[in-house]
This record gives structure tokens, C-alpha cells and sequence, in this order.
């Protein structure tokens, strides 16, 4: 199998239109393709009038070497890399030990299901609920102003990204293919297999929920455990010779499960156990975040502006954008977490404090299109040398945004054109906000620090000079957005253990190590590979 890259066509050529294009590129008869898949497909919208298709495709042909050697100096094409994925070991039949997986979100699903397969029988331990029922308590905030902290779009079964857009892209080094393994179990969960070659594929929040759910289940039908509603308080930590050793956990019940091996999957929101880690000892440190609010636009202007007269067309979806600006206070001001024909979701998950989200279906049809306007913060703008001082920053700015949105959970909201102004907004424009539970219109300038108020304002006009609009004064900015991804790093050496307590293993969004579902999918696996390593070399 060979894969040939870069082979472009008109948005709306026809079926057969691909075969021809590989024949024609390639220079073979008919007879000398045997056949082909798509791997990858995308589009290029540089010029909107004239739109194109971009398509990677593998082709099997009858001499693979005389085309390979025809084409040597062809960058485009080459051999079909080997994707399949291969397991590091096999657990014994009877496993003396059983390790811990201590979240459930992508990173702890990935880590579980893959320990699993290889025979080693998890035992997972979720603070929240199953998903049905965390799915009702997340509804109990958005329409009655009901908060459970441990049961919302941070905590519970499937972690922050079943209440998101559910991209399924990164840009993360994967010589290893394991996103690959990360989409593969989606599809084999109930994902649309398009995921497997659209260049940006998502899923959306409904479809995850019976995804995970599958996932779930295999995972026990392999002999793992899933348990909910059991919070760790407590980490067991052993002194010995060669130093320390994790021992097993604590839950919040009082209840202690020994184990020598301890994945940390935990969420960036699980500030709690960060500050109980800290207060073990475990080595951690503070680390780049950033901080910003949700805007929202009619989706039809963004399609529009990125797609031109083709804006609508159902191959193309939902248009998308991605922007960056570098402010002359030299802060970076950039769109995080793009969410196509979305909504603004309440993402709280601590008491008297107003979080905001992205989330969108599969579908990306809702009337507006919503994304993050972040600015970049280092652990330079945090006092002292705490790695807990960026979680104590989030706190304060949600807490601020709690009580400007008039303390009962609604969100503090302004217009585009009266943030830049720097005036109080009064009264909603063409774009209804979607954020539920409510939208309180104030000033948001005292929610985030100055330099980033600063940043943003000057930030906003230069956007539309590259998506026309994109400042329109009844755009609507709704505050605040503070986890985008965690402000601390539990450290860890190239095993993946922490650099001082052997047998923890800190993974995922909330160690530091991913941004996303398929990189936290990919961390997971990593993780479950390293701990079964270990564990078959003590063995």
C-alpha cells in the first residue's frame, strides 16, 4: 500500500472524479490500480471562490516498487506507514496486584481500556457520576441555577470533554500512531467512522455520552472495575530505602484500596487533590494558562467570512477559524476551543464561582458560533514561587465573575463594541447569548487582570481584519473562561512516574501533559503502557 498526499479537486467534483485524479497523478491504466481509501480529507479556502478538496488516499497498484522507484524524488508519495497498534505485554493469568486509575475522562478511559486489553484489571475511581446521571445534575445548573460540585461539566464519567465540541484533533508528535488507537476504540464505541480520515473531527456531546457508556462497558467486560461517586482524599505514600513509594489511596468514605501502581488521570479542575498531592509532597510546579472570556457570533458571518459564496455548502459544515494576535504589552491574545454552531456553557464546578465553556452537537447547527479570546499568563505574573498560585488566580477570577453576574450563577456579560469602548453594556443586540443558566450585562474590565483587558482590546479590531465582523459591535463577550488548560505540572521523568514518589503516575489535562481529548487519549495509553511495563518487570 502506498499513500499519496496533496491530491486536490473541486469542492463539488463527483465520485468517480477521485479515481480518475489518482489515475492522471500517478500516470497508471485503469488496470494498474487495484483500489484505494481515503486517510485523509480536508479543504483548502485560501481562495474562496474557487475552493478545493485536499485529499490524502492509500492506493494499492499492481507494482508498488516500479512506482515507488518512478517517484523517488516525489515527497508526495511513499509507503503506507504501519498504524496498527501493538500491545507492550500481557498481564498473567491471575494478576497478584490490580492498578489504580484514579478520573475518568478521556486520559483515564484510554489508561483503563488499555490496561484492560492487556489483562490487568483496572480499578477505576471517578468522584463524579455515570453519565446519564451526571448529564441530569449539568442540566440542574444550566436551567434552574443548581450547582453539584461533584457532579457537572468538570467532574463525572467521560471528564470535561462530553460537555464540549468534541474535537478529535491535536497537534501533538505522535511517531506511534496511538491517535490512531484513540479514534479507532471511538468508532468501534459509536463514533461516525468519518472521524477516522475528516482532517478536524468531532463528535459532539450527544453522541459521546453513548460512546462512553460502550467504552465502559468494555472496560469491564475485560475484568476492570469502574466505581463512582469515590473520591480520593488521600494518597498512601511509603518511605523506603530508595526513597518514596506510593502504597495505595484513601477515599473520601474512609475506605483504603492498597495498590503499588497509581495512574493520576485527574481533570485541571480537581484543585482539591492538586492541594492534597502538594501537601504529600508530591514534586509539582506551576506552569503556563490562560485566561480569557467566550465571544459569540451569528455562525452564518464566520461562514461567510471564511468560506465566501460556498458558506452552507453540507460538505463543508460549519466554518471554523483560529486567531492570534501578539499585543504591544507583549501578551499573546488567541481563539481557544472554536465551538461551530455551539453554545456557552456553565462549567462551574466549585461553589460561588462562574466558569464558561464551548459545546456543540454533531450537527454544529445552532444559530451562533462561539470561542475562547484567551490571553497567555505564566507563572512569572503569579506571586511567590506556590505551583498552587494559578489555581488560587482562577479562583479569584471566577469568583469576580460569580458576583458580577449577580450571584446566582448567570454570567456576566458585555457587547463587543462596549468592552472596546470601555462602557457597561444595557441592553442585547442581533446576537442572543446562549449561555444558560442567564446573562447578566455589566462591564467585564474588572474580571480579568488589566494586562489582559488591555490585550483584548486591542486584540479584537485586529481580528476583523481578518474575519470581517468579527468586532461588530452586539457580538457578545461572556465571562469568564479560566480552564483552558491546567496551571500546574505534577512532574514526571520519561517513564512516566513521578520524578519522587515511584509507582504514581501523573497523566493527562490535569498533570500537564495533553490539551484535548485525542492528546489526553494518547497520554492515557502512554501511561497504561508504562505501568504495564513496570508492573511485568516486578513480576
Amino acid at each position: 500500500m502506498l499513500r499519496l498526499t496533496e491530491l486536490k479537486l473541486p469542492l463539488d467534483h463527483p465520485p468517480a472524479a477521485l479515481r480518475a485524479a489518482i489515475l492522471q497523478r500517478l500516470g497508471l491504466a485503469d488496470d494498474d490500480l487495484v483500489g484505494f481509501s481515503i486517510f485523509k480529507r480536508s479543504y483548502d479556502a485560501r481562495k474562496k471562490h474557487a475552493l478545493l478538496m485536499v485529499y490524502a488516499v492509500d492506493v494499492e497498484v499492481r507494482d508498488e516498487a516500479a512506482l515507488l522507484k518512478k517517484f523517488r524524488d516525489d515527497r508526495h508519495l511513499a509507503p503506507t506507514p504501519d498504524m496498527a497498534y501493538q500491545f507492550v505485554g500481557r498481564a498473567p493469568e491471575n494478576p497478584t496486584e490490580r492498578p489504580l486509575v484514579v478520573g475518568f475522562g478521556p486520559c483515564g478511559i484510554f489508561a483503563a481500556l488499555v490496561l484492560a486489553q492487556m489483562g490487568f484489571k483496572p480499578i477505576v475511581l471517578e468522584r463524579g457520576k455515570a453519565v446519564r446521571e451526571r448529564t441530569q445534575d449539568t442540566w440542574g445548573l444550566w436551567r434552574r441555577h443548581v450547582l453539584n460540585p461533584e457532579s457537572n461539566v468538570q467532574f463525572g464519567e467521560g471528564g470535561a470533554g462530553t460537555f464540549s465540541d468534541g474535537k478529535l484533533y491535536s497537534q501533538i508528535k505522535d511517531p506511534r500512531h496511538l491517535g490512531r488507537k484513540v479514534l479507532t476504540e471511538f468508532v468501534k464505541a459509536g463514533a461516525p467512522e468519518e472521524i477516522l480520515y475528516v482532517s478536524k473531527p468531532h463528535i459532539g456531546t450527544f453522541r459521546l455520552v453513548g460512546m462512553v457508556e460502550a467504552m465502559r462497558h468494555e472496560i469491564e467486560s475485560l475484568g476492570g472495575e469502574i466505581r463512582f461517586q469515590q473520591r480520593v482524599t488521600d494518597v498512601l505514600i511509603e518511605e523506603g530505602p530508595d526513597g518514596k513509594r506510593i502504597g495505595g489511596v484513601t477515599l473520601a468514605s474512609g475506605e483504603t484500596l492498597k495498590s503499588r501502581h497509581v495512574i493520576l488521570a485527574l481533570g485541571h479542575s480537581a484543585r482539591d487533590t492538586f492541594e492534597m498531592l502538594h501537601a504529600r509532597g508530591v514534586t509539582m510546579e506551576a506552569k503556563p494558562f490562560s485566561v480569557g472570556f467566550r465571544i459569540e457570533h451569528p455562525q452564518s458571518l464566520i461562514d461567510r467570512a471564511r468560506l465566501g459564496p460556498n458558506a452552507g455548502n453540507p460538505q463543508l459544515g460549519a466554518a471554523d477559524y483560529k486567531l492570534v494576535h501578539h499585543a504591544k504589552n507583549g501578551r499573546t491574545v488567541y481563539s481557544f476551543c472554536m465551538c461551530p454552531g455551539g453554545t456557552v456553557v456553565a462549567a462551574a464546578s466549585e461553589p460561588g464561582c462562574v466558569v464558561t465553556n464551548g459545546m456543540s452537537q454533531y450537527s454544529r447547527n445552532e444559530r451562533n458560533a462561539n470561542a475562547g479570546i484567551v490571553v497567555g499568563i505564566t507563572p512569572a505574573d503569579f506571586p511567590g514561587d506556590d505551583p498552587l498560585a494559578g489555581i488560587a488566580l482562577q479562583r479569584r477570577l471566577e469568583a469576580r465573575a460569580f458576583e458580577l453576574g449577580g450571584g446566582n450563577y448567570d454570567a456576566p456579560a458585555q457587547l463587543v463594541g462596549d468592552f472596546i469602548e470601555g462602557k457597561p453594556s444595557t441592553q442585547l443586540g442581533s446576537v442572543e447569548p446562549s449561555y444558560q443558566p442567564g446573562v447578566h450585562l455589566t462591564d467585564l474590565a474588572s474580571c480579568l487582570p488589566d494586562y489582559a483587558i488591555e490585550a483584548i482590546r486591542e486584540a479584537l479590531p485586529a481580528f476583523d481584519r481578518q474575519i470581517k465582523g468579527f468586532a461588530m459591535k452586539d457580538a457578545v463577550l461572556t465571562g469568564v473562561e479560566t480552564r483552558t488548560s491546567s496551571p500546574l505540572r505534577i512532574t514526571r521523568d520519561d517513564d512516566c512516574r513521578s520524578v519522587n514518589v515511584k509507582g504514581l503516575y501523573p497523566a493527562g489535562e490535569g498533570a500537564g501533559y495533553a490539551g484535548g481529548i485525542l492528546s489526553a487519549g494518547v497520554d492515557g495509553i502512554r501511561v497504561a503502557e508504562a505501568v504495564a511495563k513496570q508492573m511485568l518487570g516486578e513480576a
